[in-house]
């Protein structure tokens, strides 16, 4: 089979491999779609060993090992980022199953997985569709529904349009929620008004975005934010959060070096809540909400598997709105 292999120095490439075998408890998944996160760009330039990288991929399941039975050949199903997640709180051991991190990813012809590390794919969708899900979309879900759950008619505050973000607004939208969402692009801000985005705040030209959200809330603040940016937004968040309120950190787009003052958590009674992906039940919520409700990921651009690192380039041109997504051709 054809797999990538991450060589380090940001650089990866296209192999063969033997094709994975199926053991006790486990699935052979033909890949089909593979999507893209900012976390791939992380691991690609600070990997020390050859491992197929990507962490979230769609397929049918094409083997089953001894034991297998709630997994059968044909089964269209996506991975989960953690294939030992399968409820309940997180636990340390789990980085060591991260796909794409801790050990092989999607980026792959077949791969191997455990039978609890996959979820069947949201009722007619595409491979593609399927495969934004894994990573960004569960993060979402866990950041709006595992803490303070959101209620219809409160305020979610977004930050970016990325695929968190987007997935974000698509949800809050599903709950009944007002969504504000920020960027510095005028033009993606204007997609995500189509997408019912109720206020967009470009942050290029409103560098005091915290105080625009204040404004755009009477005051109050946000009930929930999803930080995905990190050490160099994190003070603007707490300054955007209503009293009682819950900030998601879940992202280090602007690094990890910062002072942040930790008075507003403590004066205005706010939960700090560190979000990293989610577990396979909550995955599996996910795609029954969709399921009942409907929901249309937003793919920015679809890549063939030859011109994977060109997807990944586009990735880190920070162009894209929504995911970027790599067909297994």
């Amino acid at each position: 089979m054809r797999a990538y292999e991450l060589t380090g120095g940001d650089q990866m490439e296209q192999v063969d491999r033997a094709d994975p075998v199926a053991g006790a408890g486990e699935v052979v998944v033909r890949v089909r779609a593979v999507s893209l996160n900012f976390r791939d760009l992380m691991v690609r330039k600070s990997v020390r060993k050859r491992i197929v990288p990507t962490s979230d991929g769609a397929g049918e399941v094409v083997a089953v090992g001894p034991g297998v039975t709630s997994v059968a050949v044909g089964d269209r199903v996506a991975g989960t980022f953690f294939s030992h997640w399968v409820s309940g709180r997180p636990f340390a051991e789990m980085h060591r199953h991260a796909l794409g991190g801790g050990c092989d990813g999607m980026l792959a012809e077949l791969v191997v997985l455990p039978a609890h590390g996959v979820v069947p794919i949201p009722q007619g969708w595409t491979f593609e569709q399927a495969a934004t899900l894994p990573c960004a979309a569960v993060t979402a879900w866990n950041a709006m529904v595992e803490g303070q759950a959101v209620k219809a008619g409160q305020t979610v505050l977004l930050l970016g349009t990325g695929g968190v973000s987007v997935f974000g607004l698509q949800l809050a939208k599903m709950f009944g929620a007002r969504a504000v969402i920020t960027s510095s692009s005028d033009a993606k801000l204007e997609r995500m008004r189509a997408m019912g985005a109720d206020v967009t705040i470009n942050y290029a030209t409103t560098p005091d975005w915290d105080k625009a959200v204040l404004d755009a809330t009477g005051g109050r603040g946000a009930d929930l934010v999803l930080e995905v940016g990190g050490a160099g937004t994190l003070a603007r968040s707490l300054a955007s959060t209503r009293f009682g309120g819950q900030v998601a950190l879940i992202g280090i787009l602007t690094g990890t070096a910062g002072e942040v003052n930790p008075w507003p958590l403590v004066g205005r009674s706010m939960d700090l809540r560190g979000v990293y992906v989610g577990s396979r039940d909550m995955f599996v919520e996910l795609v029954g909400a969709i399921d009942a409700n409907g929901l249309d990921p937003v793919i920015d651009r679809t890549f063939g598997f030859a011109d994977a690192q060109a997807a990944f380039d586009h990735l880190a041109s920070q162009a894209h709105v929504g995911k970027v997504v790599v067909t297994v051709d």
